[in-house]
């Protein structure tokens, strides 16, 4: 299992340079990749083609672009020129988002939202490759071929919880990102869908990269209290409702990977028993001992 890092920066005027600071700190202490969500803050890909390029030999990820307010042509063309950018490291993972965002934010329907993945699938995939996308959905047309430069091998995950999403990231994708998701979950429910698909699809195995919020500490009480209220938004979002409750979570603060060094590493090991193949860790405790904890497991 591979370890990552959530580096998303704080909010303020110098915003971008304490996210650059994030990233090339993990970096240097030897992490295969940082990854950074797209909410209501800066640009993801922008930012990582800013702020990446000058770091070699680190994989950078979103997690994730929003798909409906892109078309996947007009996607597919900036990922592209990003990833060329950074020399060929950039893992794109891309998610519906949430209905409360695309039709109460964005005033865009959010009908039958498998649907939509498959046809953004159906022109997003064939343009990373290299191909022409010549399709026409339901919501989705095109008909074009890019010439936007640098590799065309460039992984794309898909943010998916329910079965038919997770069908999609194994048949269509490279693999499934996944946020407050759990080891049970995972073991029981996203790796064998996920995995299954892949396989029936003729496609390598699937990359299921699991981030989680992590602090190492001795007073693990005070930590989910923290983490309770930090992330309480995920506990009321129905997508993230689900899989907490298939955890038998009562909120976020459960699933969060909260103890000792020993507590910690057993329940990191556990992600790794169930199928995961990156563990991305989202410090949010102040204090280096989570930082030191995670690079002695590199």
């Amino acid at each position: 299992m591979r370890f990552g890092l959530f580096v998303n920066g704080s909010q303020g005027p110098d915003m971008l340079g304490r996210l650059r600071e994030r990233i090339a700190r993990g970096a240097d202490d030897g992490f295969s990749s940082v990854w950074v969500s797209q909410t209501f803050g800066f640009d993801a890909l922008t930012a990582l083609a800013v702020l990446g390029s000058g770091l070699p030999g680190i994989e950078l990820g979103t997690a994730v672009v929003p798909t409906y307010p892109r078309h996947p042509v007009a996607l597919a063309q900036q990922a592209l020129t990003v990833n060329a950018a950074l020399d060929g490291r950039l893992t794109l993972g891309i998610g519906l988002s949430h209905q409360i965002v695309i039709e109460g934010m964005y005033g865009m329907s959010f009908e039958r939202p498998a649907r939509h993945m498959r046809e953004y699938l159906s022109i997003l995939m064939p343009l990373v490759r290299g191909e022409n996308a010549d399709f026409q959905g339901e919501t989705l047309t095109a008909r074009i071929g890019l010439n936007a430069p640098g590799p065309k091998d460039m992984p794309v995950l898909v943010a998916a919880l329910a079965p038919r999403m997770l069908r999609l990231a194994g048949e269509m994708a490279d693999g499934t990102v996944l946020w407050m998701t759990g080891p049970k979950t995972v073991a029981e429910h996203v790796a064998p869908a996920v995995t299954e698909a892949a396989r029936a699809a003729g496609r390598p195995a699937p990359r299921i990269v699991c981030a989680l919020p992590v602090c190492v500490t001795d007073d693990a009480e005070a930590a989910r209290a923290l983490a309770a209220e930090r992330f309480e938004t995920y506990g009321q979002l129905p997508s993230y409702r689900t899989v907490l409750d298939r955890e038998g979570a009562e909120g976020p603060a459960d699933v969060a990977i909260v103890g000792d060094e020993d507590e910690v590493a057993a329940r990191i090991e556990a992600l790794a028993q169930a199928g995961v193949t990156d563990f991305v860790a989202a410090e949010y405790a102040p204090g280096p001992r989570t930082r030191e904890f995670l690079k002695g497991l590199l």
